[in-house]
């Protein structure tokens, strides 16, 4: 349930709500419009319930019960499109943002010479893997602790944010350490224990969409890291896994659309992992932007034909400030109809 606050109301009249929904054994989000404040009631539904049948106080306006279980990640609590800050960045705001870099820390140097790379190029954060999901047990598992302080240290130099995997509840606190925005990728979606502790760790999260994840599936992960205290969400398409097998996965852009619609959290697409192929993320990156995604998470190494993991996928620093230089472009072109 919402309880939309008249525009008219008070700070006292708001302290009177929060106590009232304190007092019912349910707990609360704050959702500050332009001319409205939001009050997001979550808990037991007949608590809920009780809690409708008595909401009759100064300053409330009214209540609208939200009928989908994601209640903080629906547009039906923020009408408004949440703006990310991160450390200046914003994302969800109306310049697209870049995550890029490689799929795993491998060397000091391999990450220098990419941070350089995308920061050249006009990312605002990089990215790369210090944990590494894989397939195989045999696969290179990334360099653990190692990798975050080598992703802090190149970061740093190049004025770049960080944004990282946290694989289990173990390393969040030591991912959280070295990170700006916490990933959670693919398979960790439905992951609950790991959805609820990175949304108390104080950092922006961002949420891969799962290998054959619904669209509400996906906002219900949302909603776990939301309801754990942290309204810092963004999205992150990186394709569905289908009957297709010329590609890695089907990147869904129709995706991008639907939440847009459904929530007011920013989205952005992956058309590395999307894809699978050095040869289509150009274009499906452009067409990403096209369909109205905030921003872009890239694969770049600086010798993708030596990378350890997902070189075929990965652009070259060449590649990568050609695509920037058409996102750039044709957003300028986007902004002005």
């Amino acid at each position: 349930m919402i309880i939309v606050m008249a525009p008219g109301s008070t700070a006292e009249d708001l302290e009177r709500v929060k106590t009232k929904i304190k007092s019912e054994g349910l707990d609360y989000h704050l959702s500050t419009g332009t001319s409205r404040t939001i009050v997001g009631v979550i808990g037991d539904k007949k608590a809920i319930s009780e809690l409708e049948m008595h909401c009759a106080l100064p300053g409330v306006e009214k209540t609208v019960r939200i009928t989908e279980k994601y209640k903080l990640v629906s547009r039906e609590f923020k009408q408004e499109n949440s703006v990310i800050d991160v450390g200046g960045v914003k994302i969800g705001g109306p310049e697209p943002v870049v995550m890029a870099g490689p799929c795993a820390v491998e060397s000091m140097d391999q990450l220098m010479e990419a941070a350089q790379a995308v920061a050249e190029g006009g990312a605002q954060f990089l990215r790369g893997g210090a944990y590494k999901p894989r397939t195989s047990p045999y696969d290179f598992q990334g360099m653990a602790e190692d990798g975050l302080q080598m992703l802090r240290k190149a970061a740093d130099k190049f004025n770049l944010k960080v944004v990282t995997e946290v694989l289990d509840q173990r390393t969040v606190e030591e991912v959280a350490e070295y990170t700006d925005v916490l990933q959670i990728g693919a398979r960790n979606m439905q992951n609950f224990q790991l959805l609820k502790e990175v949304g108390r760790a104080g950092r922006p999260v961002l949420l891969k969409r799962g290998l054959c994840a619904t669209i509400k599936e996906w906002l219900n992960a949302a909603e776990y890291v939301m309801s754990s205290g942290c309204d810092d969400v963004i999205f992150c398409e990186r394709g569905i896994r289908t009957y297709e097998t010329y590609t890695r996965n089907t990147l869904d852009l129709s995706a991008v659309v639907a939440v847009k619609e459904l929530s007011h959290l920013p989205i952005i697409v992956d058309p590395s992992h999307g894809t699978g192929r050095r040869s289509m993320v150009s274009p499906m990156a452009k067409a990403a932007i096209a369909a109205g995604a905030d921003g872009l998470i890239i694969e770049v190494h600086p010798h993708p034909e030596v990378a350890l993991c997902d070189g075929d996928q990965s652009l070259t620093p060449e590649e990568f400030k050609k695509v920037m230089a058409e996102i750039k472009r044709m957003s300028a072109i986007l902004r002005e109809e």
